[in-house]
């Protein structure tokens, strides 16, 4: 049986209210709504937990905790990953944060980084970025829904979202297809 221990420490340890789109999920738009859908909170928090489990956050000192006794034995659970398997999964964890900033986009992507990742605050997000007061959170609201459609997470698709072709004519209009003309043959 697992001890406690090493089943808290397998786990990725995020505490989600300190994350920015916890803030905005718990509060209410002016309608009584929540700011961001739960789909776009879950979408924001898969990054989060991938982006800290591929440990691409910034480090300011050197990590001295693969080289412990602790690590290198097999206490905590250590037959059982071993060092491949987790720096295995890590890449895929950075695998897959690649991916989902790639299908956002890069005018998307930084503001998912800043506020999903490294928890800045959205009035930090707009200086850093140059916007102007209070858009962070409509951008932010783009870039989560963008990234739940990517996670297959967002299903509803907007009206008028289809990308068919639209024309200023009425519902039966055809346009006229002419032959060539004799002088082009």
């Amino acid at each position: 049986m697992e001890s406690t221990h090493a089943r808290r420490r397998t786990s990725a340890a995020i505490n989600p209210d300190e994350s920015p789109i916890a803030w905005l999920r718990r509060r209410k738009d002016r309608n009584g709504e929540p700011m961001i859908s739960q789909t776009q909170f879950d979408a924001g928090e898969r990054l989060r937990g991938d982006f800290w489990f591929a440990q691409m956050t910034p480090r300011t000192t050197t990590n001295w905790s693969s080289l412990s006794p602790q690590q290198r034995g097999r206490r905590y659970g250590a037959a059982r990953h071993s060092g491949a398997d987790m720096l295995d999964s890590a890449a895929a964890a950075a695998e897959r944060v690649r991916r989902a900033l790639s299908s956002v986009g890069p005018e998307l992507s930084g503001v998912l980084i800043d506020v999903c990742c490294h928890l800045k605050g959205l009035e930090e997000a707009e200086r850093a970025a140059g916007w102007p007061q209070r858009s962070a959170k409509i951008v932010l609201q783009l870039a989560l829904t963008r990234l739940a459609r990517h996670y297959g997470l967002e299903t509803h698709t907007p009206p008028n979202a289809g990308g068919g072709v639209r024309h200023w004519g009425s519902a039966d209009y055809r346009p006229q297809i002419d032959a060539p003309s004799e002088r082009e043959g």
